[in-house]
């Protein structure tokens, strides 16, 4: 088409054209004067679905799970000033849990800018250092390129977020030009060397060990690693908030590496002599700060695997360094002929029993027991459900007692941010409206987004959301009982009736109080259509997964 067949559009068309292009199916945000153009032309785009969400945090969140459970890049719209600030938890969490986010921000008209006009932000300087890629524009033309760069960005190499910025005037500014196409995804594939050198390592230890991770597995790719883990005998662990990545119910699956890991799996990371990292960063809850694995020279042999070279050797120095996405590594894994012998083989299959005993739970006092709760919940949910959490100490239970069994079943954020369950169990469902979706959720968690449940109610959505209440900020509480024994203070939280919050918001609602009563109130929460909030009321003392505040208070110090 040449310049003289093209329309006239504003800057706020063009870019929403641009959005459609890349195949953008949701935009999340919170609506402001700043983008109103962009309204418009959303308002009038029939393949994009435009979420109105009540604070710009949750709704960068949920473009993040968006992102995260689809493997394309999230999308998230806000206003200038508090509206961007507000949204910076969400790029965090995308920025640590690379993933692919592209979030545009609504700025002062260009003739004010540099005046510190109203609500004005230099975000070039403010998201500088979260983002992959801060861009400003200035010329409604130059829209269609540096959408395509942005996503190109967002989704190329170490994925992330990208932050574009628009000031109002060029949104409403008319152009013609021609659009861009849809991004290119660049996949590299490992070489015959990298196998053959793999290969070789792994066949020359004694006590491998890989810890696997990574997004946008597909099932062909996730059939090739369990393939190659049973071909292989090879003990196969999931890092810190991967934990779909591969089947608990595979013989081959040992248990998590994270928080208040397995001590038998602990210790056999420890006794390993080489360690297969695979589509992770070696993180600080992966390494526990980074004491499981001595930066930069780890005791055990280490194998890096990610798609970034910037990250390979960052911390870690790896005997062998690979720069290819854990998938497009997996599949390659069956070129790799068995070797003759195994002699890791007895070790995985004492590492997969320790696992099944550290997963069976132990008799707790209490009315209320979160590791039988957590059992009757991978009981009773679809093997293809879809289970959100954000941080506390109540996600030690479900990491460790719910089994994932299918794939892109787990949304959290390696970053530990709070308020993530909540916004995470929205995007989720309404990608799959047809799959169950629960939020697991503590009581401090959850009020960080709580005015969410409106978005569950505004876009009818049906999830349960568990809200697990022990009237405490129970992780500060645990550091507090270690650090300063028996010294509490400003953990306690006065909550809200969390049974009347939801039925404010139109959600239907159980309290349960004793075990025995949760296994009925999860049925009729999944018998009934819309979205259900239970409550479960837990005492102080059940602090965390491994510890009661009276074992910590009595350890050594």
């Amino acid at each position: 088409m040449t310049s003289k067949n093209l329309p006239t559009r504003s800057g706020g068309e063009i870019l929403v054209d641009a959005l459609s292009i890349q195949k953008v199916r949701h935009v999340f945000c919170v609506p402001g004067e700043s983008f109103l153009a962009a309204l418009d032309a959303l308002g009038h785009a029939s393949d994009i679905h435009t979420v109105v969400c009540r604070q710009e945090g949750g709704a960068a969140m949920m473009a993040e799970a968006m992102a995260k459970l689809t493997g394309e890049p999230g999308v998230c719209f806000v206003t200038r000033g508090p509206g961007a600030t507000n949204a910076a938890s969400g790029i965090h969490v995308a920025a640590q849990d690379s993933t692919p986010l592209v979030l545009l921000i609504g700025q002062v008209a260009t003739d004010a800018l540099f005046r510190e006009a109203f609500q004005e932000i230099d975000y070039v300087q403010f998201y500088g250092s979260i983002a992959k890629h801060v861009e400003q524009v200035y010329d409604a033309a130059r829209l269609p390129e540096v959408m395509s760069r942005a996503f190109h960005t967002a989704c190329n190499g170490r994925r992330g977020p990208v932050v574009v910025v628009l000031p109002e005037d060029v949104l409403r500014d008319l152009a013609v030009v021609p659009d861009v196409p849809m991004r290119r995804s660049l996949n590299s594939e490992p070489s015959s060397k990298d196998l053959i050198a793999f290969s070789k390592m792994v066949g020359e230890s004694k006590r491998p060990l890989l810890i696997a991770g990574g997004r946008n597995w597909d099932p062909e790719a996730r059939a090739a690693l369990h393939q190659f883990s049973r071909h292989w005998k090879l003990p196969v662990a999931a890092a810190w908030r991967y934990h779909d990545v591969f089947d608990h119910g595979d013989e081959h699956y040992v248990g998590d590496v994270g928080i208040g890991m397995n001590p038998g799996l602990e210790g056999a990371l420890q006794a390993s002599d080489l360690v297969i990292a695979l589509g992770i960063r070696l993180g600080e809850m992966t390494t526990k700060g980074y004491s499981r694995l001595q930066p930069p020279l780890p005791a055990q042999k280490l194998i890096h695997i990610f798609q970034s070279p910037e990250e390979l050797g960052r911390v870690y120095y790896p005997e062998l360094a690979i720069a290819v996405s854990a998938p497009e590594f997996a599949r390659s894994l069956s070129q790799l002929p068995t070797p003759e012998t195994l002699p890791w083989a007895e070790t995985t299959q004492s590492l997969r029993h320790s696992y099944l005993k550290w997963i069976k739970p132990e008799t707790v006092q209490g009315e209320l027991d979160l590791s039988a709760v957590m059992v009757e919940l991978d009981r009773t949910l679809a093997e293809d459900a879809i289970v959100t959490n954000g941080a506390g100490n109540n996600t030690g239970w479900l990491h460790r007692f719910f089994r994932f069994v299918g794939e892109r079943r787990q949304l959290a954020p390696t970053s530990g941010s709070m308020g993530y369950g909540l916004p995470a169990a929205i995007a989720a469902s309404l990608a799959y409206p047809n799959r169950q979706v629960v939020a697991v959720v503590g009581d401090g968690d959850v009020q960080m987004t709580s005015q969410e449940l409106a978005t569950v109610s505004q876009q009818e959505l049906s999830v349960i959301i568990i809200v697990v209440n022990n009237a405490m900020l129970g992780t500060i509480r645990m550091h507090q009982e270690v650090h300063y024994p028996g010294r509490v203070s400003n953990t306690a939280l006065q909550n809200p009736d969390f049974c009347a919050l939801a039925a404010a918001h139109g959600l239907a609602s159980a309290r349960v109080t004793q075990t025995e009563a949760f296994s009925s109130a999860l049925e009729n929460a999944l018998s009934e259509p819309g979205s259900t909030l239970i409550e479960i009321v837990t005492g102080a003392e059940a602090i965390s997964h491994t510890a009661t505040i009276t074992e910590l208070r009595n350890r050594p110090h």
